[in-house]
């Protein structure tokens, strides 16, 4: 506004434009002050001056770091049948230099060497499909191939499952995939081959996909979240529904698009269309509650926030306790805890009431109200949903799984920067429905893919 303008305001308008410019300034220096430990921003925004994060969960135990004692450890141990034997024998005596034979050894020393084997060539295998002649009839019959034999020339089944593997798990772009296996397996795929076999296997998953969404829209406690997806050049969304057994996710063009026949509880980030849902009981992710706080301590200086966030982090530790020893909380203390919840949300909300009222900027709409304003609105509203995890052990206090489930979703974002097509989107979350379910599942992730998807239907484990 230049100078012309700013001498025909009135005094009020003054003020007016003063205060908005306040309440701008003051908006601009939260998203300063905002990084991953105090928002939902991942730790890839955060740059160079990473955080120290402090805000962990679990209460200090007083132990060392690193294994404790008990812990059975992963360490290299010798086998009892090797696959091969290397005898060393010395030539010379250390003492007087006289020669040495293997007749002469009294008893050895052992160490054992675990490598890979070399590369073989790839093994050939020709299925002959023969025909005979009736004698009685004089009518030829051909043999039928076996299921999956469909060419002249293809690849097998193994060599399939390491490219799905590798594309889908380790979310190797295709173009790096063909590189990895001509220089390791001596096996020339083109980047169309790669493509062909993704999206032949998501065609034959299909059925174990469809039956891995039930069983989470049917679970008595499943996990759900969304991101955005990019494809086509377009953002869109991958939807992610979960237990911890089972891994569902979808892709759709829309974010407020929701699962069907959904029953049970629902543990999300309070995405406003979950409430939509009817015949579901929701809980809420605390760890985004303490996010939250964390800024309003460190940004506003507001007193409530820190006693709010102790309440729940202690809240935490009583849950997990109760639950590590297979009790419920005790009734008395979840009073306890629910009594000094509204204690704090009331000192907070007149807090808030004293403080003057926000400029009204846009024409329409509610007045504005500060982030503490609203945050303390909604544990007074959705306090069951913030504190279900007291009273139903089976209720985790954060959202933690659906977001593990989508973390790697993101990361191949960024390793190939989206998806050309909606199809090719579509198939990477039925194959990954199917990888990520088969992880939880302690299934071996290979003999996964290589097998029946239809026959492992019946080996689904869903609590």
């Amino acid at each position: 506004m230049d100078r012309t303008a700013l001498d025909q305001l009135s005094k009020d308008d003054l003020i007016a434009l003063l205060l908005a410019q306040e309440a701008r300034i003051a908006e601009l220096e939260r998203r300063l002050g905002l990084n991953s430990t105090n928002s939902g921003k991942p730790p890839s925004s955060d740059g160079l001056k990473k955080p120290v994060r402090v805000s962990s969960l679990r209460e200090q135990s007083g132990k060392k770091t690193g294994g404790q004692t008990g812990h059975p450890g992963k360490t290299l141990s010798r086998t009892e049948t090797p696959d091969a034997t290397i005898d060393h024998f010395p030539e010379t005596c250390a003492g007087c230099g006289a020669a040495l034979s293997k007749a002469m050894a009294t008893d050895h020393a052992a160490r054992q060497v675990f490598d890979l084997p070399e590369p073989k060539p790839l093994i050939v295998t020709e299925h002959r499909a023969h025909r005979c002649r009736c004698t009685a009839c004089g009518t030829q019959t051909r043999a039928a191939f076996p299921d999956g034999i469909a060419a002249p020339v293809q690849y097998g089944a193994r060599i399939e499952a390491y490219v799905l593997y590798l594309l889908h798990y380790q979310l190797l772009p295709e173009k790096r995939l063909a590189v990895l296996l001509a220089d390791l397996f001596g096996v020339s795929l083109a980047t169309a081959t790669i493509a062909r076999i993704s999206q032949g296997y998501a065609g034959r998953c299909q059925s174990l996909v469809d039956t891995v969404r039930d069983h989470v829209a049917a679970a008595p406690v499943k996990h759900m979240d969304e991101t955005g997806f990019r494809i086509g050049g377009k953002t869109q969304w991958l939807h992610i529904a979960s237990t911890i057994w089972l891994t569902f996710y979808r892709v759709s063009p829309k974010r407020g698009s929701l699962m069907d026949n959904v029953s049970g509880i629902i543990v999300h980030d309070h995405w406003k269309p979950y409430y939509t849902l009817t015949g579901v009981l929701h809980a809420l992710c605390n760890a985004h509650h303490l996010r939250e706080l964390k800024a309003l301590i460190e940004i506003e200086k507001e007193d409530w926030a820190r006693t709010m966030q102790l309440l729940l982090r202690r809240a935490c530790h009583a849950a997990n306790l109760a639950r590590e020893a297979g009790v419920p909380l005790k009734p008395g203390l979840i009073v306890l805890i629910e009594r000094r919840y509204d204690a704090i949300a009331t000192e907070g909300l007149a807090f808030h009431d004293a403080q003057p009222a926000l400029t009204k900027t846009a024409k329409r709409g509610r007045p504005p109200r500060r982030v503490g304003h609203n945050l303390l609105l909604r544990f007074t509203t959705r306090k069951a949903d913030v504190l279900r995890f007291l009273t139903d052990p089976g209720i985790p206090f954060t959202n933690n799984l659906a977001e593990q489930d989508g973390r790697m979703m993101k990361v191949q974002q960024k390793i190939s920067g989206g998806f050309r097509s909606a199809d090719g989107a579509k198939n990477f979350a039925a194959i990954r429905s199917v990888l990520s379910t088969a992880r939880k599942q302690g299934w071996n992730m290979l003999k996964t893919l290589i097998g029946d998807p239809s026959a492992l239907i019946a080996d689904l484990r869903m609590v």
